[in-house]
């Protein structure tokens, strides 16, 4: 399994069809469950690591997930770990006040077209 994602339910749907599996999340305690399953392999529910989940390369969360994760979710970017994390926006669309890739690319360089 090279993606994962964990988000909006509707979206997860959407991902499985196109052959991503991953996993609905509705509040922050469900976020950071799924979250620590695919980056620790670990199973709250069943307390047991599961190996389905090695291999997993690039996980892609929402903005909402990311929120939800906060600290937790910067200290594994800063890891150098796998799997890599991608965010999108969710089903309701960008959260206010967050920039796009291309955004922060540009505030970085200091070039503005």
């Amino acid at each position: 399994m090279d993606y994962f994602f964990i988000g909006d339910p509707e979206l997860a749907t959407a991902f499985r069809f196109v052959g991503i599996r991953g996993t609905g999340a509705g509040n922050a305690e469900e976020a950071v469950a799924a979250f620590r399953r695919i980056t620790e392999g670990w199973d709250e529910t069943a307390k047991a690591v599961l190996p389905e989940i090695e291999g997993c390369r690039i996980l892609i969360i929402t903005e909402e997930v990311a929120d939800w994760l906060g600290d937790t979710l910067i200290q594994w970017q800063l890891s150098d770990n796998y799997p890599l994390i991608v965010e999108i926006p969710g089903i309701m669309g960008r959260l206010p006040g967050r920039m796009t890739l291309v955004d922060s690319i540009r505030e970085a360089i200091g070039i503005h077209v």
